[in-house]
């Protein structure tokens, strides 16, 4: 319990401080930014001044801060949160996720998910299924998780036939997100955990020539590749709907393309 009217101010100034660090910048850039005076910045860091709901929202939302977070950082200056968190099968949300559903139907034949912000599967399009065939049955146990069944040895690893660039180009994206949320556990002991599998040879760098980043996947026998596109909901107001994207895998090549035509 909170005993003291300065503490309150004294943990959000510190978890403030703290993020204008990781993103790297100076106190005279984010007052700059977020329009109010150095000394502001200064004060409110170190706890001498209280800063209102306002301004942690103002700070927050400057330096990239997700929705989650900003709530935290709220609870820490003694605020309500301003995010409602919602579950996924929560009734308010219920015209979104059927209207994230039909884009999933719609993009058939070809793969498509939609995955939370630890990319863990929360839908799927029927055209999944030949990606994850063969999998050990324990992967495929929820929650699913991308990653995880792409890189484990038991999961689509082994069908996968530039496994050492699609793992570096899969590390290279946990990273940019593990810093994009301040070091969430979750994705720092994932990354931990994926980073132990094995893995033949070294690690590579993206080939020059390609113009994306391509996965090249066995399914049915056939040899196949795609390039993938993330897409968000810009709009959205709540952090489960924040957390969301779809991640729809497009053919890299007419022979992909004709294998997977009805």
């Amino acid at each position: 319990m909170i005993s003291t009217a300065t503490s309150p101010s004294t943990s959000v100034g510190t978890e403030l401080r703290r993020w204008r660090e990781l993103r790297s910048l100076s106190q005279l850039a984010l007052a700059t930014q977020a329009e109010v005076s150095t000394r502001h910045v200064s004060y409110v860091e170190n706890g001498r001044s209280r800063p209102t709901s306002e301004m942690i929202v103002r700070l927050a939302e400057v330096m990239g801060v997700p929705m989650v977070e900003q709530n935290r950082l709220l609870l820490a200056g003694g605020f309500a949160p301003r995010y409602p968190h919602r579950a996924a099968d929560d009734d308010a949300l219920a015209p979104v996720m059927a209207g994230l559903r039909s884009l999933l139907d719609a993009h058939a034949p070809y793969p498509a998910l939609l995955l939370d912000d630890h990319w863990d599967i929360v839908d799927a399009n029927a055209s999944v299924d030949g990606l994850l065939a063969g999998c050990d049955p324990g992967l495929l146990e929820p929650p699913l998780n991308v990653i995880r069944l792409c890189l484990h040895p038991g999961g689509v690893a082994p069908r996968i036939r530039n496994l050492a660039v699609w793992r570096a180009h899969l590390l290279h994206q946990l990273g940019r997100r593990i810093t994009h949320t301040g070091g969430d556990p979750a994705l720092v002991a994932l990354r931990d955990e994926v980073m132990a599998y094995p893995l033949d040879g070294e690690p590579s760098a993206r080939p020059l020539a390609d113009p994306v980043v391509p996965l090249e996947i066995e399914m049915g026998g056939e040899p196949l590749r795609f390039f993938s596109v993330a897409s968000q909901i810009e709009s959205a107001s709540d952090v489960t709907l924040n957390g969301l994207h779809l991640e729809t895998f497009v053919p890299a090549d007419d022979r992909t393309r004709q294998a997977l035509s009805p």
